[in-house]
Order: C-alpha cells, then sequence, then structure tokens
C-alpha cells in the first residue's frame, strides 16, 4: 500500500471518469454558485449610487434602492437554492459507480491480495473514502472553484472603486496564499494517515466481532478492548492534530483579512476626508471586503476538504491500480466435450512475497486423475496440500509448470469457464448472509431444485428442514449460528450442487462425526463414479473411498497408487496414515 506520490489536482483528475456523467449538473451547480456571488458582489454597487445620494439631499431615491436591495437579495437566495438542488444527486451517483467497480475489482482480484489486505482497510476505502469523496463533488469543489472566482472578481472591483485602497486589500492579504501553501504540505499527510488509522480500526473491530466467541472463552475482552482502545487513541491524536491544523488556518483565514480591512479602511477615511474618493465610494469598498470574507474564511476547510479528498482518491486507486496477475487470456480456448481429465505436470509454487533463497512449497507435482476417478491426497501437515487444490481453480497461479484439463492448460481458459469445470468445498466452510437454498445453489447456474435436494441429501445436510423456515431460512453472518459439521455439510452440498466433471475436496468433513461421515461417503461413492475428484483427506476412512492415493513429501507426489499398494511399498504412506489415524481418534474424542 503505497502513497500518492501524485499532485492535488493530479490525483483529483482521475475522478473525471466517474464523474463524467455529473459533470453537467456539476458544472450548472459552479455558474448557479457564481451567479449567487455576483448578485452578492452587485449590491454594493448600488449602495455607492444610495449613500451618494442621500449625502446629496436625495431621499426619494431611498424607497426604491432599497427595494431594489431585497429583489437582489431574494435572486441571490434562489441561486443558492438551485445550487444546492443540481449538486445534491450527481455526487450520489458518482459515488455508487466507484463503489460497484471497487466491489468489482475486489472479485477480480486474486487470493493473493486479500491475503496481504487488512479487510478493514478495503472497507474503509469502500465506504468512508467514497462517501468524503462524493460530499467533496457535491459541495467541495463547487465552493472552492465559485469562491475563488468570487474573489477575483471582488479583487477587481475593489481596484475599480481606488486603485490604491486595492492595492492595500491585496498586498496585506498575500500573507493567505502563504499559509494555504504550507497547509497543504501539512494537512495532506497527517489527513492520510488519519485514514489508514481509520481503516486498521475498523479491521480490528471486524476481528474482534467475528472472534468473539474465541475472545468470550479466553476471557479476553478486557485485553481486546484495551487494544481497540490503544488504536482509538492514536486515531484521536491524529483528528486532534487535523483539528489544530484546520484551526490554525482559519486563525490566519479570520485575522488577514480583518487586518487588511482595517488598513484599506483607514486609508480610505483619510482619502475621503480629503475628498479624493466620495464616502459612498468608500461604503461600497467596505461592503464589497465585507462580501468577500465568506469566500476567503471558506478556503480554510475547502483546503481542507480538497486534501482530505485527494487522499481518499489516491486509496481508492491503490487498488484499482492493482494488477490483476490472474487474467482471462485475450484468446480463450474451451472445452467443446468436457469429460475431466484433470493433469498436473511439473509443477511448481511460491507465493509472490516467499524470499528468492527459499524453496518451493510445491517443488515439481507430476499426477494424472483419469475422467470419472477419485484420488486421495495425503501428507503431513505443511507438505503443501491445500496450496495444490487451489491451484486447480487459479486461486494461486503456478510459478511453473502447468495444469491440464481435457489437455488444455487452465490459464488458456476463462476463469468463468474454468471453474465452472470444477468446484471446491474447503476444510474451513465460509457461509454468507442469505437463505440456505441460497447458499447451496451458489455455484449452480440452473439453480435447479433437484440438483438442491440431491446435494443435501448426498451431503447428509437433512437438518436444515428442521430449521424455522426450512431451506428459506436465512443463515447468519457466516454461518455461525451452526455447527461447524453443519457448515461443511452445506459447503459440501454446494460443491455437488453444481454438479462440476471435476470436484476438489479439501477436508471437507472435518468437523463430522464418524458416522455422519460414513453416510456422506457411502452417498458420494454414487456421485464419483463420473466425477473426477481430488480429495485431500485427514482420515483412513476417506482414504478407502478414492481409487487411488497421491502421497505427497516435501513439495512433491513421492508415491502414487491404491491404499493397498502404498501400505505395502511405501514407508512413509505407512508413517501418515498411522499419523491420520492418531489424529482421527483424537479428534472423535473432542466432537
Amino acid at each position: 500500500m503505497q502513497h500518492s506520490e501524485l499532485g492535488t489536482v493530479r490525483t483529483l483528475w482521475r475522478l473525471v471518469p466517474f464523474a463524467r456523467r455529473a459533470l453537467g449538473r456539476i458544472s450548472l451547480g459552479i455558474i448557479a454558485a457564481i451567479a449567487a456571488h455576483l448578485v452578492a458582489l452587485s449590491i454594493p454597487q448600488f449602495l455607492q449610487s444610495l449613500v451618494n445620494s442621500l449625502m446629496d439631499g436625495g431621499i426619494e431615491a431611498l424607497l426604491p434602492a432599497v427595494g431594489l436591495i431585497l429583489l437582489l437579495g431574494v435572486l441571490e437566495a434562489l441561486f443558492v437554492l438551485l445550487r444546492r438542488w443540481l449538486v445534491l444527486t450527481p455526487g450520489t451517483f458518482v459515488e455508487a459507480d466507484m463503489r460497484n467497480t471497487l466491489f468489482a475489482k475486489l472479485q477480480d482480484l486474486p487470493v493473493a491480495f486479500h491475503d496481504r489486505w487488512p479487510s478493514g482497510q478495503l472497507l474503509s476505502r469502500a465506504v468512508a473514502d467514497l462517501g468524503l469523496i462524493r460530499r467533496w463533488l457535491s459541495f467541495g469543489i463547487v465552493l472552492l472553484i465559485a469562491n475563488f472566482i468570487t474573489l477575483v472578481v471582488g479583487l477587481i472591483i475593489l481596484f475599480t472603486y481606488n486603485f490604491y485602497l486595492g492595492l492595500i486589500f491585496t498586498v496585506a492579504s498575500v500573507p493567505i496564499w502563504i499559509v494555504g501553501f504550507k497547509f497543504e504540505r501539512k494537512f495532506g499527510t497527517i489527513a492520510r494517515l488519519a485514514q489508514d488509522q481509520s481503516g486498521d480500526l475498523a479491521t480490528r473491530v471486524e476481528e474482534s466481532v467475528h472472534g468473539v466467541r474465541v475472545l468470550k472463552s479466553f476471557g479476553r475482552g478486557g485485553f481486546a478492548a484495551d487494544q481497540f482502545a490503544s488504536q482509538a487513541s492514536e486515531l484521536k491524536t491524529t483528528e486532534i492534530t487535523k483539528a489544530k491544523a484546520i484551526a490554525n488556518i482559519w486563525l490566519y483565514l479570520i485575522l488577514i483579512p480583518e487586518v487588511a480591512l482595517g488598513l484599506a479602511l483607514f486609508a480610505g477615511v483619510w482619502f475621503a476626508a480629503n475628498d479624493q474618493m466620495s464616502v459612498g465610494t468608500l461604503v461600497a469598498f467596505v461592503a464589497t471586503a465585507m462580501v468577500l470574507r465568506w469566500p476567503t474564511e471558506s478556503l480554510g476547510f475547502l483546503l481542507g476538504m480538497t486534501l482530505e479528498a485527494k487522499t481518499a482518491t489516491a486509496r481508492f486507486y491503490e487498488v484499482l491500480d492493482e494488477p490483476d496477475l490472474i487474467a482471462d487470456p485475450k484468446s480463450p480456448k474451451n472445452i467443446a466435450e468436457p469429460k475431466g481429465l484433470l493433469e498436473f505436470h511439473d509443477v511448481h509454487f511460491r507465493y509472490p512475497d516467499a524470499s528468492a533463497d527459499s524453496q518451493d512449497l510445491i517443488n515439481g507435482v507430476n499426477l494424472r486423475l483419469e475422467p470419472g476417478q477419485s484420488v486421495a491426497l495425503i501428507g503431513l501437515t505443511g507438505c503443501g496440500k491445500s496450496t495444490l487444490t487451489a491451484l486447480t481453480t487459479r486461486l494461486y497461479e503456478v510459478s511453473s509448470g502447468s495444469i491440464t484439463i481435457d489437455g488444455v492448460d487452465i490459464r488458456d481458459l476463462t476463469r468463468w469457464d474454468l471453474r465452472s469445470q470444477i468446484a471446491m468445498a474447503f476444510e474451513e466452510a465460509t457461509l454468507f448472509s442469505s437463505s440456505v437454498r441460497d447458499n447451496v445453489l451458489l455455484g449452480s447456474n440452473e439453480k435447479s431444485e433437484n440438483d438442491l435436494l440431491r446435494a443435501i441429501e448426498i451431503a447428509q445436510a437433512q437438518f436444515v428442514y428442521e430449521l424455522p423456515n426450512g431451506l428459506d431460512t436465512a443463515i447468519g453472518e457466516e454461518g455461525l449460528s451452526l455447527s461447524g459439521g453443519q457448515r461443511q455439510r452445506l459447503a459440501l452440498a454446494r460443491a455437488v450442487a453444481a454438479n462440476p466433471r471435476i470436484l476438489v475436496l479439501d477436508d471437507p468433513l472435518s468437523a463430522v462425526d464418524v458416522d455422519t461421515e460414513a453416510m456422506v461417503e457411502e452417498a458420494l461413492r454414487h456421485v464419483l463414479t463420473k466425477t473426477t475428484a481430488l480429495i485431500v483427506a485427514h482420515r483412513p476412512s476417506t482414504v478407502m473411498l478414492a481409487d487411488k492415493v497421491a502421497l505427497m513429501q516435501d513439495g512433491k507426489i513421492s508415491a502414487f497408487g491404491t491404499h493397498k499398494e502404498l501400505l505395502a511399498s511405501s514407508a512413509h504412506y505407512r508413517h501418515v496414515i498411522t499419523s491420520l489415524d492418531e489424529e482421527n481418534k483424537q479428534r472423535e474424542v473432542n466432537l
């Protein structure tokens, strides 16, 4: 996550592709805001004539002038109302488009990206940062441009009243620009730090909520609260620093114009006393300077909002600019008649952040699964079994070598086509906040009721019929309202319901009792007669389910054959089977 080195204008300019549809109304909003300010600047013109007339004894001009000034005030209010109406909606549409684009990008990025990025940082970008950009587009940029133009026009008008007074006022106001430049450099860094700390705090909240059962069971709620309070205190300190920076520039933005006006007024009184300018002109000059107070004072928070929008935009594009190293081929192939032949050809893999001198986690795997054949993949913990299964659907990309389906390299298939051929069930079963029906049919293209019922039966997940609303029962966040075994059975049902040519099972029954596992395995035998299956096994009974067994050792397939063949020929296989048996007995005790 690198901080953007682009300037403020160049960074914010990157919003144009998203804001293009809204630029029309935003531009009209800027015009309406400028019109409101110009109307306000025109009022002193009439005051000049009115005061000069009154000084000459022309009392009859009072009522028409007051009526005209009242009319101008109403017109200014109408322009302000029009500006608000014009800019209120477009920013919301831009925010929605950016959020949809960000979510689509997150879905498209490989798992390796999500391994590196804390979820709270992504959440803060999708919610807080985009909300800030919306407010800047709807309010910040409109007033920033309108107020700047108003200041330029107002200064020109001041020079038309009296060149020397205009010069005094302008020169005395120069320090504002110096202060503003220093403020931009300091505030940009602080704003970025605050947004990053907010993302870290969101990550802390998410982890604590998801892990609340662990925290409670170990009595570590107080410890988690202390950690949260520490991070919240850091964010509070940064926000206070931000507030102090804004307060400091407000001091100068209020003080400097007042000093400038005081100096100009002092000189103006001297000019009027010496008949070098009329009283009406002096009144108009002061009234115009007072109109310029709001555009000047607003520069503080408008600059602050602009710099926060800049850092929010930079943080948004940090995700969008992330290269997608696992992409669809430019000229994809397709498998006309899928059979389910899965082959690994000298496959190597190491994680992208692994050191250059470390050994590949997958270190030259060669394996062939015939159509309809089931192969159990076993080995000691850490030998690379789960990683190998993740390579089949390109959750990670092979470092070298290739994986083919029916002779076609999986990198030559679109990811959608590849993942329609293969269905996976993981040991860590993840369910979504939706109904049982939607969760099971998530990977099914046809959403068939028969596929749903069949998958539930095979996975021995009939417990869903006893839930309050049966198949339409809404599952809580990540399915934590269900037991581990129930979640695993629904995840297995989801894989089966997809009707894949190839089924990859990464120990999907580790939290299921032995009797239920036996029934699931018996039902799976009927499925696996027509489906190629790669099964990561942690129980001897699961090994018995497969036609062949692949023994993984040090990132390679060191032996391949039937269970009986490997028992007779491989000492390491016997050691692994014995280890699995011991783990199984311990798991049964825990269950």
